[in-house]
């Protein structure tokens, strides 16, 4: 039997997943890693962190099967993007990586927004923000200029990984989308916006194609993670965009909605959107997008609730479904680490509002639950207003979808039917990538014909939809109340 390896490095942890070509997952091993924060607004994590993980996943996954090594024709990693490791002309990181949810770059994002926002609009796509790296350079530029003088090479997070399997110095075009020095209009690196970084565009990652082979396992990492010498490496991709694959989202239309560490709701379409609530890439689908509205704090609001006030998510979703919709006036904003949909707004922070004498612990931990759910009720609102047609059926995906109380409140609060299958992660998708270009499977929809498997089907309360709708308008004058509070410095 032939296998393909996908490794996913996600907010907290680093998942990989081994797929035989008859399509069924052998082995999945998670590894966990920190995430640090050194003041007030920052977010960082330690690249050789990513590489541990990778090892130990390698090893727990041929300890589990007793799988030959040189049974696997192909190995593809994935991860979030806008996460630069900056390293010197030979490889060496110089520093800790800037996270996607860090937000110290605000005065470089306002110097964009206020001098390059037609222009970044124009060719970029996006709007400038904190989760971008651009500013996250000009940043590191500014504030260590030590550390920038002896930058020789940029490289982003799964990318990083890789090239310590092969050598390689490459990276994927839709990873490239994320670093807001990719011009969309060229298909290249931006000399415009490179040259606020003093960083020509030449010294950059060579791009490709995710699916494409970059490298193989050279004999020093076959020695270090157990895989054989001479296996192919994909580049591979982001981690949302095997995710919208290994729901099944190809066509136009076809919808997902992520409960991970970000929420987003992504729809498939023929062409990008460029606005100010909307992210825009490109699909692994040839001639296909991906545009999505988001919340920054989704799961990851739910695990620092968690974290800080104790208890397990078990415990917490049992004690919320016995709370009425609206936790009798308690409500949460999950910005936490500032918001996007629809505020692109740093500064916002997270708050509880209403408490009462009456309220448990039960309240709170319903409140948390509600709170992501509004800001996903903005993300739909956001698709309406810019008027993208979707289905009313959205496939769930993320750590968050395995709770079923929290996808019967997203499916109440938005109208929407949700389908989660057995299997949608990213490393899943990546691994059904490395089965495409290893020639298991002829082609992306044959590969999800065969691996992918429907586990549940959430259908939205009606009866529940007006109980909703009265704790969004509460949710939404909370926020016009605090937002210009969180404008003035302490």
């Amino acid at each position: 039997m032939l296998y393909t390896l996908g490794i996913d490095f996600g907010g907290g942890a680093s998942k990989a997943t081994l797929l035989s070509a008859d399509g069924v997952i052998s082995a999945t091993h998670t590894v966990e890693y920190p995430t640090s924060y050194p003041c007030p607004g920052y977010a960082e994590q330690n690249p050789e962190d990513w590489y541990r993980a990778t090892r130990s996943g390698i090893a727990a996954i041929l300890k589990k099967t007793g799988v030959d090594p040189s049974d696997i024709v192909a190995v593809a990693l994935d991860a979030a993007t806008h996460t630069a490791v900056l390293c010197d002309g030979d490889f060496n990181v110089l520093t800790p990586s800037i996270y996607w949810t860090d937000s110290r770059s605000t005065e470089e994002v306002r110097f964009l927004r206020e001098n390059y926002g037609r222009f970044i609009y124009d060719h970029v796509y996006h709007k400038p923000d904190t989760i971008w790296t651009l500013p996250q350079l000009m940043w590191v530029k500014k504030h260590k200029p030590d550390i920038w003088a002896r930058t020789g090479k940029i490289m982003f997070a799964k990318d990083y990984v890789r090239h310590r399997l092969t050598g390689d110095y490459v990276t994927d075009r839709i990873e490239a989308e994320g670093s807001m020095f990719f011009d969309y209009t060229t298909g290249d690196w931006s000399p415009e916006l490179c040259a606020l970084l003093d960083f020509p565009p030449e010294k950059l990652p060579r791009l490709v194609d995710p699916g494409d082979i970059v490298g193989k396992v050279t004999r020093e990492a076959s020695l270090d993670t157990g895989l054989t010498e001479g296996t192919p490496v994909l580049c591979g991709t982001t981690d949302t965009v095997m995710e919208v694959f290994a729901a099944g989202a190809v066509g136009k239309g076809q919808m997902t909605l992520k409960l991970a560490t970000a929420g987003r709701i992504c729809v498939v379409t023929d062409r990008p959107y460029p606005d100010r609530d909307l992210i825009n890439y490109s699909h692994i689908a040839k001639g296909m997008w991906y545009p999505g509205t988001a919340t920054k704090a989704c799961a990851s609001s739910l695990r620092w609730y968690r974290d800080t006030f104790g208890g397990d998510y078990r415990s917490i979703d049992m004690a919320a479904e016995k709370i009425p919709i609206g936790s009798e006036g308690l409500v949460f904003h999950p910005y936490i680490n500032g918001e996007l949909t629809p505020y692109a707004d740093p500064k916002l922070c997270g708050s509880f509002v209403g408490v009462r004498a009456n309220h448990t612990k039960g309240h709170f931990d319903r409140a948390v639950l509600e709170g992501v759910v509004m800001s996903m009720l903005d993300c739909k609102k956001a698709l309406e207003r810019i008027g993208i047609e979707h289905s009313d059926t959205a496939t769930v995906i993320g750590g968050g979808a395995a709770s079923p109380l929290w996808r019967q409140m997203v499916a109440d609060a938005l109208g929407f039917t949700l389908i989660r299958n057995e299997n949608s992660d990213s490393s899943f998708g990546t691994a059904m990538l490395a089965a495409v270009s290893a020639g298991i499977f002829d082609s992306l929809g044959t590969a999800l014909d065969i691996c992918t498997k429907r586990q549940s089907v959430t259908e939205p309360n009606p009866d529940n939809r007006e109980a909703y709708d009265r704790l969004y308008r509460r949710y939404k004058a909370v926020h016009d109340a605090l937002a210009p509070i969180y404008d003035e410095d302490i």
